[in-house]
């Protein structure tokens, strides 16, 4: 089981407490109206599914329920870095775009 820092309540809890939401840091579109129905479809449903490093939102469901980032190894499971929602991403967990 994951241990499971949150930024917000400042403890860390059981992974139980907390829900994955999806990819973190996704850019809404800036008209929205002007897209058509395929362009629409991938912003809404398609994501990336790296090996490696991955941000994620997370959400403290059983506790302060909260949303917040994390950066998460997908092979290993290691949980590399926690910061909240509006906060960039420490500098070492900027990953290539």
């Amino acid at each position: 089981m994951l241990r499971i820092y949150c930024p917000y309540c400042e403890s860390v809890r059981d992974e139980d407490e907390f829900h994955c939401v999806g990819e973190a840091h996704i850019k809404r579109p800036e008209r929205p109206d002007d897209l058509n129905d395929q362009e629409w479809g991938e912003y809404l449903h398609f994501r990336t599914n790296p090996r490696g490093e991955h941000r994620e939102i997370w959400h403290h469901a059983v506790g302060c329920r909260q949303h917040f980032n994390v950066v998460r190894d997908t092979e290993t499971y290691e949980i590399r870095h926690v910061y909240r929602i509006g906060e960039e991403p420490p500098h070492e967990a900027v990953l290539d775009e």
